[in-house]
């Protein structure tokens, strides 16, 4: 596998773990805590609908994790630049929606420095050819090369000539 693609979804997989850890420390935040089990957090009302958009927020950069592994290389630079320029809009944009707390920035800072080397990755790989598709192709000439040179060399054991005579 591309060894960018293998990076690409590591990146993703960091940034998840972060977005949901700080999640987890944000329920430990009493005054947090308080909010959410009231419904409103920071003047945002917590109804299904705004549960459903964050959930769908959140899977993007899940989907991601698998999306950078197999999608085809043009694909995949889109994705991951959609994607991560995307995520890290969203991610500064949280931290003017309300004063967020110490822990909150933190947890910000290196989703938005993951997300943005993500962008910055994909699109400086845009106009390189992925080394494994090249190393592919490079392969594969030699192998026909070779199993030309070994046929060659079976025909003359058999004193057949190439056209099978």
């Amino acid at each position: 596998m591309d060894r960018m693609k293998v990076t690409l979804s590591t990146l993703w997989l960091f940034a998840t773990v972060n977005y949901l850890y700080c999640d987890v420390v944000s329920l430990m935040d009493p005054h947090l805590l308080k909010q959410y089990l009231a419904g409103n957090v920071g003047g945002v009302s917590v109804t299904p609908g705004f549960l459903l958009a964050a959930g769908i927020l959140v899977e993007i950069p899940m989907a991601m994790i698998l999306l950078s592994r197999i999608l085809g290389s043009r694909a995949d630079r889109w994705a991951n630049v959609g994607a991560g320029s995307l995520m890290t809009i969203v991610q500064i944009a949280t931290l003017f929606a309300t004063k967020p707390a110490l822990y909150y920035v933190f947890f910000s800072v290196i989703e938005i420095a993951t997300t943005a080397v993500i962008v910055w990755l994909a699109w400086r790989l845009g106009a390189v050819q992925p080394a494994d598709e090249l190393d592919d192709r490079q392969a594969q000439a030699a192998w026909a090369e070779r199993a030309g040179d070994h046929r060659q060399d079976r025909l003359q054991q058999l004193h057949v000539g190439p056209n099978g005579t």
